[in-house]
């Protein structure tokens, strides 16, 4: 549900960063210890003990004697950074810190307690390398899943603070309190309402009496009241005109094909309207899954052509399941759609089309989809059959994968994707295997948001066998081999909003179909250009 919980604590969880952290500098393992002692080690060994017992200043001083004894004394240096803390002082404790990471790279108590001294000064750029480091060598030190989890939440890496949190551990119930009460807010923004209630709960009950568990309360509320009022309807209604350079989809000029210039012959292009209608219904809804129906028609009349009007009729089935993968919110879907379209009122086709995709936002920038889908397709034979060569009922297999570049909630994003596919089709002239590639983006202008999107997509068909039917003058000796590129243009404006529930937008849109076949009756190129007005709710 990203956005709808935008509520800052900001203030609330600073009051108690700085006790918070002093805290986790007492609960801290004490240093390894050095071989023979030294007397510098007997003044640490002392100061240890008045720190231990709440006596901070006469601590700094015996830690002061062993530093003058032996400058990088690591537990000096060490101690002397934990006793500012004590002190309140952390940009006191930070120099000290700094030299005894610089003796001990690699141990995770002393990176954890200089991430802390930078972490309750609010210098997170500088915290979080140290505090990171912390957590790769051992995330169970107390205390330090949540400010690790802390500062990626901030950074809005949202899945990656709900890994922190869950895998961080503490002795203090109210850092108990806060990892559940972000890991909610984290999985709140991703979607994930249904769990994001269950931690806010938890929260709740962790500390019942503390100060943040009025503010987990009513962001438990707030996160169940959105998901209640999320709509279950969406529709859209779209009303256009169109040019259509080719709308008998002609092939280009050839002299060496026979066939060529009977079909360019007649005129091919016209202007047109075209009417679209989709409706969308969650019939079903809890914390994880979506159930839908839905129902879309499509037509277009040409006034030169009307021989050529196109009508189609489509209805979906499906669900939805809210999940996740490696602690990234995900989505897995299954639809069934059945669809027929009809040229000039007599049914053209009818297809069954059975499809299973996983998306997965790995962080709010990138997005990916795996997808499968089988397609059946059932062509109207008209009066007269073909030939059982000519016969375009095929049964066609695809899988592929896009990924998804966002920014600025999607107001920008970059796409790719690759598609294979099989047409396993009755007729031999018909079967294909074929590869897609797929690439996009859009972008939105800061001028009454007004979106530019570019797409193409290379569809690249290389046909099972040889053609029995072309070339007129050689049959049967070549396979079908076509390159289908297909660009498209689009901006849209947006117009009113609240109109009857919904908002109204113009959209043009160009698109530019380009196929290149061996076989030259296949070889076309045709363009479409039209200006829609869009209602959607």
């Amino acid at each position: 549900m990203p956005g709808r919980v935008a509520f800052c604590y900001k203030a609330l969880v600073r009051s108690a960063l700085a006790p918070l952290a002093a805290l986790v500098g007492l609960l801290l393992a004490a240093m390894p210890a050095a071989g023979q002692p030294t007397e510098a080690d007997v003044f640490v060994s002392q100061a240890i003990v008045e720190f231990e017992d709440g006596r901070y200043e006469p601590a700094l001083s015996l830690l002061r004697q062993a530093l003058a004894l032996e400058r990088d004394h690591l537990e000096a240096l060490y101690y002397t950074g934990v006793v500012e803390m004590a002190l309140n002082r952390p940009a006191a404790a930070v120099p000290f810190l700094e030299r005894a990471r610089a003796k001990a790279p690699d141990d995770p108590v002393i990176a954890l307690q200089l991430g802390l001294a930078h972490f309750v000064q609010e210098q997170y750029d500088r915290a979080a390398p140290h505090l990171e480091a912390a957590f790769r060598r051992d995330p169970t030190l107390d205390g330090l899943g949540y400010y690790v989890g802390f500062i990626r939440y901030r950074t809005k890496d949202y899945a990656g603070a709900v890994r922190a949190f869950r895998a961080g551990q503490s002795r203090d119930p109210e850092i108990q309190q806060l990892m559940r009460l972000y890991t909610g807010l984290a999985l709140a923004i991703q979607g994930l309402a249904g769990q994001a209630a269950a931690e806010l709960d938890q929260a709740i009950r962790l500390a019942p009496g503390s100060a943040v568990t009025g503010s987990a309360e009513r962001i438990r509320d707030r996160v169940a009241a959105a998901r209640d009022r999320e709509r279950r309807l969406s529709a859209e209604l779209r009303l256009g005109f169109f040019y259509d350079d080719n709308v008998r989809v002609a092939p280009d000029f050839n002299v060496a094909e026979p066939l060529v210039p009977p079909l360019r012959h007649p005129r091919r292009d016209s202007t047109g309207e075209l009417l679209g209608l989709r409706a969308d219904y969650v019939w079903l809804r809890t914390a994880r899954i979506d159930a839908f129906a839905g129902y879309s028609f499509f037509g277009t009349y040409n006034n030169d052509l009307p021989s050529f009007n196109i009508t189609s009729h489509q209805a979906t089935l499906g669900a939805s399941h809210k999940t996740t993968v490696f602690s990234r919110p995900a989505l897995a879907t299954g639809q069934y759609a059945f669809d027929v379209i009809f040229l000039d009122d007599d049914e053209f086709v009818r297809r069954h089309t059975a499809t299973l995709a996983g998306t997965v936002a790995w962080t709010d920038r990138h997005l990916t989809q795996l997808v499968a889908r089988y397609q059946g397709k059932d062509f109207a034979e008209g009066a007269v059959e073909p030939p059982a060569v000519e016969n375009r009922d095929a049964d066609n297999w695809m899988v592929g994968g896009l990924y998804l570049f966002r920014l600025a909630g999607d107001r920008h994003f970059l796409k790719a994707g690759y598609q294979f596919d099989y047409e396993d089709a009755h007729g031999h002239n018909w079967a294909y295997r074929g590869h897609r590639l797929l690439a996009g983006g859009q972008y939105t202008l800061p001028w009454w948001d007004v979106r530019l999107r570019y797409d193409v997509d290379v569809h690249v068909r290389d046909y099972v066998y040889k053609h029995a039917i072309l070339p007129v003058l050689e049959p049967d000796t070549r396979a079908r081999d076509d390159v289908e590129v297909n660009h498209a243009i689009r901006a849209e404006v947006p117009l009113l909003r609240d109109i009857a529930g919904g908002a109204v937008s113009l959209a043009l849109d160009y698109l530019h179909t380009s196929n290149n076949s061996d076989l030259a009756v296949f070889d076309y190129t045709r363009r479409v250009v039209s200006l829609t007005l869009i209602w959607s709710y």
